[in-house]
């Protein structure tokens, strides 16, 4: 099992930037790609970016490109999700999520999830 715990969200103006961080706990962390989710009410989840272990590959979803950015420190067990240029339209729970192998954009395929984080942008 991987245990997975996030922070950072809040509440931030548009035009804001906002920073999002989540660390793993459990078994082994090695190989394992790492990414985001997030949901809003009434929408499915939605893919947001997703980073393999080796950082070679770095995946978005299309209505974050140019704006997020994602990292990891695997000494850290942890992937961070840098969020710039933020509109009300990227709010949302935002989920931290892993699984073996390469990063996809289902969800599906995620055996493991966080609780979750909050992030509100005003407009």
């Amino acid at each position: 099992q991987v245990q997975l715990v996030e922070s950072g969200g809040g509440v931030v103006a548009a035009g804001d930037s906002l920073g999002l961080s989540c660390t793993a706990s459990g078994r082994t962390f090695s190989g394992y790609s790492m990414g985001w989710f997030r949901q809003a009410p009434g929408n499915e989840r939605e893919f947001v970016a997703g980073i393999d272990y080796n950082r070679l590959n770095r995946n978005y979803g299309d209505a974050v490109k140019g704006r997020f950015a994602i990292a990891r420190e695997n000494s850290r067990r942890s992937v961070y999700l840098q969020m710039t240029r933020l509109k009300p339209g990227d709010t949302a729970m935002y989920y931290c999520v892993a699984k073996s192998g390469p990063v996809t954009a289902n969800p599906g395929d995620y055996p493991y999830w966080g609780q979750g984080t909050q992030v509100t942008v005003s407009s």
